[in-house]
C-alpha cells in the first residue's frame, strides 16, 4: 500500500488577517500548519481563533514562536511599525528566521526592511500576491518571490500551501514589489476602462449583463473587469478590496516610474480617477464601485 507523503509543518505567524491575510491564515489552518495570529481589529482575530489560531496580542509577542512571520497589512508605514516600531516583532526574532513581505508597498520600502532584518540575521521574502481573498483562501492566488535561492526552497512547502502559481522573480528582494506595482498598474487601467465602458453601455439603453457577457468571451475581457463589474451588476458594492488599495498602488506604480523617467499617460489618468473616486466618498467601498464616480461624473 503507498503510503501519503506527509508535509512538514512549522509555526507560522501574520501580522494583519484582514481580507487577504485572514484568508491565508485559515487556508493554511485547513492544510494542518501551526498558524498565530495578530491584527489591531480583535474581531478578525478571534474568528481565526475558532479555526484553531493562536491569538498573540501584538507583533512582539509573536515574534519568538514562529518560523517565519508573514507581514500583511496595508501599507509601507504599517509595515515599518509592525516590524521596527513600539512592539515590532524584529527586535524579538532570532537569527535564521524569516520574514515574508505581503503587502503591495514600493521597492524601496522592501529593500530598506529586508537591510535591517539581514543585519539582525533574519532573512526576507519579499512576496506580494494578487488574486484576491477567494483565492488566497483555497490557495490559487499568485504569489511573486523574490529571495535567495537557500530562503525559497527552506519554505518551498509553506509557499506551495499558500499558492499554486508561485513566480520566481529574482533573487533580489525589491524586485517582488516591482512586478506587482507593474501587475496593479494594469490592473487599475483595466478596471477604470471597465466601469468607463460599463457605464457608456448603459447610457447607450444596452442590457449591462449580455454587454459584459460579450466583452468577457471577446476581445476587450480582462479578469478584473469582468470580476468587479458582475458586482456592480447586482449592486453588490460589500468591499473585497476597498478603493483606496489600488489608489494606493497605482500611485506607488506611477511614482516609480517617474523616478525613472519613465513617461506612463494612462497610469496617470488611472491615478488620477482613483483619486476622484476618494474624493467621492468611494474610499471605503469595494473598487467595483468606480463605476459610481463614472456615472455621476456622465450626469452632470
Amino acid at each position: 500500500m503507498k503510503s501519503e507523503t506527509r508535509v512538514l509543518t512549522y509555526p507560522v505567524g501574520i501580522i494583519g488577517v484582514g481580507n487577504m491575510g485572514g484568508a491565508m491564515a485559515a487556508n493554511l489552518l485547513a492544510h494542518g500548519w501551526p498558524v498565530h495570529v495578530c491584527d489591531i481589529d480583535a474581531a478578525q482575530s478571534q474568528f481565526l481563533e475558532q479555526l484553531g489560531a493562536v491569538v498573540d496580542a501584538h507583533p512582539a509577542k509573536m515574534a519568538s514562536k514562529v518560523s517565519l512571520l508573514i507581514v500583511c497589512v496595508v501599507d509601507g508605514a504599517q509595515t515599518q511599525d509592525v516590524l521596527f516600531g513600539q512592539n515590532g516583532a524584529a527586535q524579538h526574532m532570532k537569527s535564521e528566521q524569516t520574514v515574508m513581505l505581503c503587502p503591495t508597498i514600493s521597492p524601496e520600502n522592501v529593500e530598506v526592511c529586508a537591510h535591517k532584518l539581514a543585519a539582525l540575521g533574519i532573512q526576507t521574502i519579499d512576496a506580494p500576491m494578487s488574486g484576491g481573498p477567494a483565492r488566497a483562501r483555497d490557495g490559487t492566488m499568485s504569489l511573486m518571490l523574490a529571495c535567495e535561492d537557500a530562503v525559497f526552497e527552506k519554505h518551498q512547502n509553506l509557499l506551495q500551501t499558500l499558492s499554486n502559481q508561485v513566480f520566481r522573480i529574482s533573487q533580489q528582494p525589491g524586485d517582488g514589489a516591482r512586478t506587482k506595482l507593474v501587475n496593479n498598474l494594469l490592473a487599475g487601467i483595466n478596471l477604470a476602462g471597465a466601469a468607463e465602458v460599463m457605464a457608456l453601455s448603459e447610457r447607450m439603453g444596452l442590457d449591462v449583463t449580455t454587454t459584459l457577457n460579450v466583452i468577457q468571451q471577446s476581445s476587450g475581457q480582462s479578469w478584473i473587469g469582468n470580476d468587479r463589474l458582475r458586482r456592480a451588476i447586482a449592486d453588490d458594492f460589500e468591499p473585497r478590496a476597498h478603493t483606496t488599495l489600488l489608489a494606493k498602488d497605482t500611485k506607488l506604480a506611477v511614482a516609480a516610474a517617474q523616478q525613472l523617467g519613465f513617461k506612463t499617460p494612462l497610469g496617470q489618468l488611472t491615478t488620477e480617477t482613483f483619486a476622484r473616486a476618494l474624493a467621492h466618498g468611494l474610499a471605503e467601498q469595494d473598487d467595483a464601485s468606480l463605476i459610481k464616480l463614472i456615472r455621476y461624473e456622465n450626469s452632470l
